[in-house]
């Protein structure tokens, strides 16, 4: 009888150990789906403030288009430093 009951707590001892085993391993995997989670959150997370910041900066390049193209800035150029003024009367030539 002695030797069953040794041969049975050794049987109870590594199916024990196979299942702390599979446990350890189930929560590995657990951890590891987690901090890769985490990870990707934050790559997320980064890439938004990246797309936010290129928001602004085309927002601020689309105020500075219209400034530019403004037609009281464009004249003022002419004038100031081309030396362009308006034609008179009879320097314009209609073309039919």
């Amino acid at each position: 009888m002695a030797v069953d009951d040794n041969k049975k707590g050794g049987l109870k001892l590594s199916r024990l150990i196979f299942v702390a085993l599979v446990f350890m391993a189930i929560t590995l995997v657990y951890v590891w789906f987690r901090i890769s989670i985490t990870n990707i959150d934050y790559r997320i997370a980064e890439e938004m403030h990246h797309r936010d910041s290129l928001l602004e900066e085309n927002g601020r390049l689309k105020v500075e288009i219209a400034t530019l193209k403004s037609p009281r800035r464009i004249e003022t150029i002419a004038r100031t430093k081309l030396g362009m003024i308006y034609p008179e009367r009879d320097q314009v030539i209609f073309l039919k």
